[in-house]
């Protein structure tokens, strides 16, 4: 198989984003040296902070969030294009990882956006890795969109979920490997059970009008089944998560993936961020499966 290097391609999916830890821990502890990330939204994050060299203070901080804290770091705002402004978490993460420029990162990085309203594809290669970051995390009706300049933009994955086009020829690894973060029910593994309690958070009257969409992305693990159909927001919500669906099966068949782990959308909720010690370990796991799979002379794995 020669030298083990791997150019790694990141999706998009939120708090399953977590997800890409592990497999990326899985990884290296098998031999593979990643000589090169693209990454989307969720996947950016991931990407860019592996990049710096610093993704273990990353992974103690992010693993040791419980509900409040994740949402007392969550700015909310009475804005039309989203309920979260962003700005308290990153902050948060400026205060682990300093910003630096993409150009000085220790492993090649590329991410991606779309600016509005052209609809077109920013693809961030130089420049500030935060600005990068946040415009690519952008989730419509969720964070406000990144403003860098007079240009606004919103989450990669509207066009682009796994961005296979940003590795760059250059700094190709030998072999191509992906995480997909919005895979099928049948990739779902079922988490460890845990005790029925009453959760402490309570939302503040103000948020009235927002609890209902709030809970859409932060209580999915305990929401049970309406009969009624859909609100507009979650048919809004329904529809983004379905092209990215469709968009993140057809990009994979036209790329030769040498190892693809999936894993279910039903697995978290966006915002579920204190559920991110299951969520690497979930991730580890299914790569520690594909490599062995992969090794074992199986071309593409799930």
């Amino acid at each position: 198989m020669g030298k083990k290097t791997v150019s790694l391609v990141l999706s998009s999916g939120g708090a399953r984003g977590m997800a890409h830890i592990g497999a990326i821990e899985a990884l290296e502890e098998a031999g593979y040296e990643i000589v090169s990330i693209a990454g989307c939204s969720a996947g950016a994050l991931i990407g860019g902070i592996y990049a710096t060299g610093q993704l273990d203070i990353f992974k103690n901080w992010i693993c040791n969030l419980d509900k409040i804290d994740v949402f007392s770091l969550m700015d909310f705002t009475l804005s039309r294009k989203g309920f979260i402004k962003g700005e308290k978490v990153f902050q948060a993460l400026k205060a682990l990882v300093e910003d630096c420029d993409i150009e000085q990162l220790k492993v090649p990085f590329a991410c991606n956006a779309v600016m509005i309203p052209s609809g077109e594809e920013k693809v961030f290669t130089s420049g500030s890795l935060y600005e990068a970051i946040r415009a690519s995390v952008s989730i419509p009706t969720v964070l406000t969109p990144a403003r860098i300049g007079d240009s606004e933009f919103i989450d990669g994955g509207i066009t682009n979920p796994i961005p296979f086009n940003l590795i760059s020829p250059t700094s190709r690894g030998n072999l191509l490997v992906a995480v997909d973060l919005n895979g099928p029910k049948s990739a779902f593994v079922p988490p460890p059970p845990k005790e029925k309690k009453e959760s402490a958070l309570k939302l503040p009257l103000w948020l009235s009008d927002y609890q209902k969409k709030f809970s859409n992305y932060f209580y999915t693990e305990e929401k049970e089944e309406k009969p009624k159909g859909l609100s507009s927001v979650e048919l809004l919500n329904y529809s983004f998560d379905l092209i990215q669906d469709k968009l993140s099966e057809m990009v994979i068949r036209q790329h030769q993936v040498d190892m693809l782990v999936e894993i279910s959308r039903e697995q978290a909720g966006t915002l579920e961020f204190h559920r991110s010690a299951e969520l690497i370990e979930i991730g580890k796991k299914k790569m520690k499966k594909t490599i062995k799979k992969f090794e074992s002379g199986h071309k593409i794995s799930k």
